[in-house]
């Protein structure tokens, strides 16, 4: 089961695990999209309309997917968006709240429907995601970063729970990546969304040592790995995929910055 399946890294991902051979419940509110991803993906894939800030939402998309396909194998909490932004002094009780509610709360949500299937199996992986803005603070929204920090500090703590009973608990944490979730934040209509995915992809190739934007695909496969028994030792982790972003600063931009100091200084460089 991956929630937010419809687009994005959601998407990426419903695509490749069906690639891989398996059965993939796309969960979205993206009714539309929703339904014409997992029309594309074939057989097995089946679209379930899934708010992750309700309880009951989620455990509804859990309950099919084991009535459909008589277990769950693995839970990939990648439902967001931006959250409340703005200076700290600005941001309000309904914007935190609402925010919390689909970043936090619901990764609470699927770990805890999941668990309550994947104890009965005694077998399962359940997957996150978080983000960079959890590991340091970069130029993000301030209730984004708190929330994804407390999604790496969920998975630890869950990890060590579930890990004894056979459910491995990870999550992963990208950079830059050009996926629709930048185009929503921006107010696009969804016609335009895909097309200016597109266009940021430039400006992302420059974020990071790594010189191309990120892509969902990238996440995609680092869900699958840590779905699959060639991961069946990692447990707790929180995996980076961000193209060496979060390793500090460029060597490019240190010596641009040395020069430019030499010259302020009247020194040759």
């Amino acid at each position: 089961m991956i929630t937010g399946g419809a687009s994005g890294i959601g998407e990426a991902s419903a695509r490749l695990f069906v690639e891989e051979g398996a059965s993939v419940i796309v969960a979205d509110i993206q009714d539309a999209r929703g339904q014409a991803v997992a029309g594309r993906l074939g057989a097995r894939a089946t679209y379930v309309h899934a708010d992750v800030a309700l309880e009951a939402d989620v455990k509804a998309a859990v309950d099919r997917a084991v009535r459909d396909y008589g277990r769950l194998d693995c839970m990939f909490n990648n439902a967001g968006f931006g959250g409340a932004a703005g200076c700290i002094d600005e941001i309000t009780v309904d914007g935190f709240d609402a925010t919390i509610a689909v970043l936090l709360r619901g990764v609470f949500l699927g770990m805890k429907h999941a668990a309550a299937v994947m104890k009965r199996q005694g077998h399962g992986s359940i997957i996150s995601t978080s983000s960079i803005a959890g590991l340091r603070a970069v130029e993000s929204t301030h209730l984004y970063s708190a929330a994804k920090a407390a999604v790496i500090q969920l998975t630890r703590s869950v990890a060590m729970e579930l890990g004894e009973v056979g459910i491995r608990v990870n999550c992963i944490c990208p950079g830059w990546i050009a996926t629709p979730m930048f185009s929503r934040e921006f107010g696009l209509p969804p016609e335009a969304i895909d097309e200016s995915v597109e266009k940021i992809k430039p400006t992302f190739a420059g974020f990071q040592p790594i010189k191309r934007a990120g892509t969902p695909e990238d996440v995609a496969h680092a869900a699958l790995w840590l779905a699959s028994d060639d991961s069946s030792f990692v447990n707790g982790h929180a995996l980076v995929v961000d193209g060496g972003i979060s390793g500090g600063r460029m060597w490019s931009d240190f010596f641009v910055d040395v020069g430019k100091m030499a010259s302020a200084m009247g020194l040759g460089m």
